[in-house]
């Protein structure tokens, strides 16, 4: 595959001093408009502040949308029952009853989609998953933001921070219009990446501790013209489809035989959308590192060679997708892991697994530690007891050494373990609309996050709906 490799010891050059245009003045600042963005500008809103979301593509959704990360994953503590796969991976095989741990925002986004037609209510019957179409969710996310009177700057790529002599944050951006900076009394770093913590000399964390490899990253793409229910009849043939002789891991082992699949990933999993001739495919895998401009060149490359594969495979050998095509691949290559922003606390793996309380709780998840091999074909997948939570502090969204900044999503501080459960997009949304509530409380009063207590935090939440423990 073609593409530029990073030389070792890349020199450096000074460039020449720019002017930018100055863009105004916001209470809250809110950088990145993907789930936790969306549910940090909305929370910050309610909250009473005045909000500014800049996002650097020409749309919202973040993953949702630019990677086709489809669908929202499970919020809910249900109760699965599992058998072991291949590779020693747990497959759900039933789907007991299960509560949701994430409401707020959330629900709110969630009843816009359904009632126009761009989603399905999570139930057993999706697995607690929820299906969404990505053009309707950025159509509603349009929707719900100018109705809360949060104003928005697209196609604008954030590459600084730095600190004002009165306390407050400018963010630079890079835009067709040259650069650009806004002022914010607090600003919300929701890049995915904490791109501007990391600017603003925030410590963080790369990768697992024994060799800082992180999770690979994939190309998620959709599958049109699939005949739903040719693929059921083969599966109601195979019930054991995953393991039997005759179900799909044999199919993929006789492709693999043949020379016609080379994937570093050990199975193809599908997910449905509201759209019944249609599923959504994520299968490819590459490891690499999501921050830097070279691994990304060549995950895009390598990543769409075998989407290439995948949907030869599923026209010549799986029943149902004869006639299959694909209708879009992300935007671009999805990136599970990069940096975590290393805050006040730093959540573990054990808290997520031992169902952790914590007194600044803001934010609940249930899902599963869901680690993909870096270096190939395996995923680590560990559940929560049954019907348990684990709690996110407060403490996790405040980057240390910095003040003026919060930070949500998935690099918000924890470790490589816990990051594999907290970093899905139900998760995101929900420390984002903690960390827009703590934003919009400091800017109304004057004070630097960290100086906002929890139990204020928490008071605001709840009064949104957000779904934390009583008081």
């Amino acid at each position: 595959m073609t593409g530029l490799r990073a030389p070792a010891g890349l020199p450096k050059v000074q460039l020449p001093p720019r002017s930018a245009v100055h863009g105004g003045h916001t209470e809250v600042l809110v950088v990145g408009g993907g789930p936790a963005g969306f549910g940090a500008a909305m929370g910050a809103a309610a909250a009473g502040a005045e909000v500014v979301l800049v996002e650097r593509y020409g749309f919202l959704g973040g993953n949702a949308t630019a990677a086709l990360v489809m669908p929202l994953m499970s919020f809910h503590n249900e109760i699965k029952q599992a058998v072991a796969g291949e590779d020693n991976r747990l497959l759900p095989t039933d789907h007991g009853e299960g509560e949701p741990v994430v409401a707020g925002v959330l629900w709110m986004l969630l009843d816009r989609l359904v009632r126009a037609g761009g989603a399905i209510q999570p139930s057993r019957d999706t697995g607690y998953t929820v299906p969404f179409d990505p053009e309707l969710f950025k159509l509603v996310t349009y929707d719900m933001l100018e109705g809360c009177g949060v104003r928005l700057l697209l196609h604008s790529f954030a590459s600084d921070f730095m600190t004002l002599p009165d306390g407050g944050s400018r963010c630079v951006f890079e835009t067709k219009s040259g650069p650009v900076v806004l002022d914010a009394d607090v600003v919300v770093d929701c890049t995915g990446d904490g791109d501007l913590a990391a600017a603003a000399g925030a410590p963080y964390e790369i990768g697992r501790p024994e060799d800082g490899l992180t999770q690979p990253m994939t190309l998620m793409f959709r599958v049109g013209n699939f005949h739903r229910e040719d693929f059921l009849e083969y599966v109601r043939e195979h019930p054991d489809q995953w393991r039997g002789v005759h179900g799909l891991w044999d199919l993929i082992r006789i492709a693999r035989d043949a020379g016609e699949l080379d994937l570093p990933r050990e199975d193809i999993l599908f997910f449905a959308t509201p759209h019944p001739d249609e599923v959504s495919v994520n299968s490819t895998r590459f490891g690499g590192l999501g921050i830097s401009v070279w691994d990304l060149t060549r995950a895009e490359l390598v990543t769409h060679h075998q989407m290439a594969q995948i949907a030869r495979f599923l026209r010549n050998r799986v029943p149902g997708f004869g006639d299959s095509y694909v209708i879009q691949s992300g935007v671009q290559v999805g990136v599970r892991e990069t940096r975590r922003v290393l805050g006040d606390y730093q959540l573990t793996g054990e808290d997520v697994l031992t169902a952790r309380n914590f007194d600044d709780v803001i934010a609940r998840g249930a899902y599963p530690v869901d680690i993909h091999n870096p270096n190939g074909r395996g995923t680590i997948l560990r559940r929560l007891p049954q019907g348990a939570s684990y709690d996110i502090p407060l403490r996790s969204l405040l980057p240390r050494d910095v003040d003026g900044l919060l930070v949500a999503g998935r690099c918000i501080s924890g470790d490589h373990v816990a990051h594999s459960s907290y970093r899905i997009m139900p998760i995101s949304m929900a420390t984002g609309q903690a960390a827009g509530v703590c934003a919009a409380l400091a800017s109304r009063t004057g004070k630097a996050p960290r100086e906002i207590s929890a139990e204020q935090v928490q008071r605001v939440l709840r009064a949104q709906g957000a779904s934390l423990p009583g008081p």
